[in-house]
C-alpha cells in the first residue's frame, strides 16, 4: 500500500514536471510581450515592471497583421471548410458502395497520408492552371492536403452508421442530396467537428505552402508576416513576442471552443439504439 502511494506521489511529481516544461516557452512569450525593449530582451520569466499594452498596438500597424489575420482566416476557412464536405462524401460513397474500384480508390487516397508534399510538382500544376500567386490556387493546395485525413477519419465512422437508416431514408422519399446532408451529416457532426478544427490548426499553422506558392506580400497570412516582421524587428523582441501571441491566439479559440467535439469526435463510432 505505501509502495503504491509513493508510486502515485512520484508519477504526479513527473506530470507537474513535465507540465512546466511545456507550458514554460508560452508563459515566457506571453509575458515578455508586455515588457519594455530592455526586459524582453533577457528573455526571463518574471513579470514585467511595467506592463506594456501599446506593444500589440504597434505590432498590428507594423507588422500589417489585419491583411495576414484575413488571409489566414480565408485560407482555414474556406480551405477546410470545402475540405471536410468533400472528403466527408467521399468516404461516405466509399464505404457505402464498397467493390474494388472503391477499395482501391480509398487505399489511393490514404496515399497521401504517407507521402511528403512535393512542392516543385504543385508550383509546375499551379503553373499550368494559371493559378500561381493567388489565393484560389493557395485554397486548393490547402484542400487537396487535408483530404486524405479528413477521408481516413470519416470513413471509419461511417462503416458504423447502419445502412438501414440510408433505406429508410430512401423509402421516404430522399433523395441523394437530402439523404446525406439531412440524415448522415447530423449524425457525423462530432467527427466532422473534429476534422475541421485539427484541419484548421493546420492550415492556420502551416508556414512551408504560403512560402513556396505565393510571392506577394498581399497574400501572406500571419505565419508568414511574423517571419518577416521578425526580419525588420530582429532585436526587439517585445514586438516579435506579442507578434507570436495575436497569431496562436486564433487558433487557440477555436480550440477551447470545439474541444468538447474533438473529444466526442475522437471517443464516436458506436451507435445508439
Amino acid at each position: 500500500m505505501r509502495n503504491r502511494k509513493i508510486a502515485t506521489v512520484l508519477k504526479q511529481i513527473l506530470c507537474i514536471i513535465l507540465c512546466i516544461i511545456v507550458i514554460a516557452p508560452f508563459f515566457m512569450i506571453l509575458i515578455n510581450s508586455f515588457k519594455t525593449k530592455n526586459e524582453a530582451a533577457r528573455m526571463a520569466l518574471t513579470l514585467p515592471t511595467t506592463w506594456v499594452f501599446s506593444n500589440y498596438a504597434e505590432v498590428i500597424k507594423k507588422a500589417k497583421l489585419v491583411q495576414g489575420f484575413i488571409n489566414s482566416l480565408t485560407y482555414a476557412g474556406v480551405a477546410t471548410f470545402v475540405g471536410v464536405i468533400c472528403a466527408a462524401m467521399g468516404a461516405y460513397i466509399l464505404s457505402r458502395r464498397r467493390n474494388k474500384l472503391t477499395n482501391f480508390l480509398y487505399y489511393f487516397i490514404l496515399c497521401g497520408l504517407f507521402f511528403p508534399v512535393n512542392y516543385v510538382t504543385l508550383i509546375k500544376v499551379l503553373s499550368t492552371l494559371q493559378l500561381t500567386n493567388t489565393k484560389i490556387g493557395i485554397i486548393l493546395a490547402f484542400t487537396s492536403a487535408m483530404i486524405p485525413f479528413c477521408v481516413f477519419t470519416i470513413y471509419s465512422f461511417v462503416m458504423t452508421v447502419p445502412v438501414e437508416l440510408d433505406e429508410a431514408a430512401v423509402i421516404d422519399g430522399a433523395g441523394p442530396v437530402r439523404l446525406f446532408f439531412s440524415i448522415i451529416v447530423p449524425m457525423l457532426k462530432p467527427t466532422l467537428v473534429t476534422c475541421f478544427i485539427l484541419q484548421f490548426m493546420t492550415v492556420w499553422s502551416d508556414f512551408l505552402t504560403p512560402l513556396y506558392l505565393s510571392s506577394k506580400s498581399k497574400l501572406f497570412p500571419m505565419t508568414m508576416a511574423v517571419y518577416q516582421f521578425f526580419g525588420k524587428s530582429n532585436n526587439q523582441w517585445q514586438y516579435i513576442f506579442a507578434d507570436i501571441v495575436l497569431t496562436c491566439l486564433p487558433v487557440i479559440i477555436v480550440y477551447l471552443m470545439g474541444q468538447k467535439y474533438i473529444v466526442g469526435g475522437l471517443t464516436s463510432g458506436a451507435v445508439k439504439e
